[in-house]
């Protein structure tokens, strides 16, 4: 492995069981509550692909998602690419149930691909990013459906 090949990796552990989770993952109308409000639409079907921008830094991120894997209410997993920027990377999202809950885990592989001279691709800003949207924004939505 190169010495520069980084993985970020958060786990949460969510007071809902893995079916709640799933949905809040994979249904749009869930996933733009604490995600991207402005996913268009998706579907957790193999091949399914979608774009959609996010802006940062005075930066305009064409994210590309395309469902490379899916085992209802386990696992979720992406391709997820930026069309302005070299690089692709693999996203996947796995649930475990757990007594107290689930057992969220995000492993997002080969973020080293796209550009090292952009601030929103290093190892730093990225598991930020992750760590604000599950233990977070998905933390709290998932306490509000109680």
């Amino acid at each position: 492995m190169d010495a520069n090949t980084y993985n970020i990796q958060v786990s949460q552990l969510l007071q809902q069981p893995v079916e709640i989770v799933w949905k809040a993952l994979t249904e749009v109308s869930q996933m733009t509550q604490w995600f991207f409000e402005n996913i268009p639409d998706f579907r957790p079907e193999t091949g399914f692909e979608i774009c959609f921008d996010v802006h940062s830094g005075g930066r305009r991120f064409p994210h590309r998602w395309r469902v490379r894997e899916v085992i209802p209410s386990q696992k979720l997993s992406l391709n997820w690419s930026y069309d302005s920027y070299p690089g692709t990377s693999i996203v996947s999202f796995y649930l475990k149930e757990e007594e107290n809950g689930c057992q969220i885990t995000v492993i997002h592989e080969g973020m080293d691909s796209f550009p090292q001279d952009i601030p929103e691709f290093s190892a730093e800003n990225c598991q930020g990013g992750w760590d604000y949207f599950i233990v977070q924004r998905l933390q709290e939505y998932c306490r509000k459906m109680d």
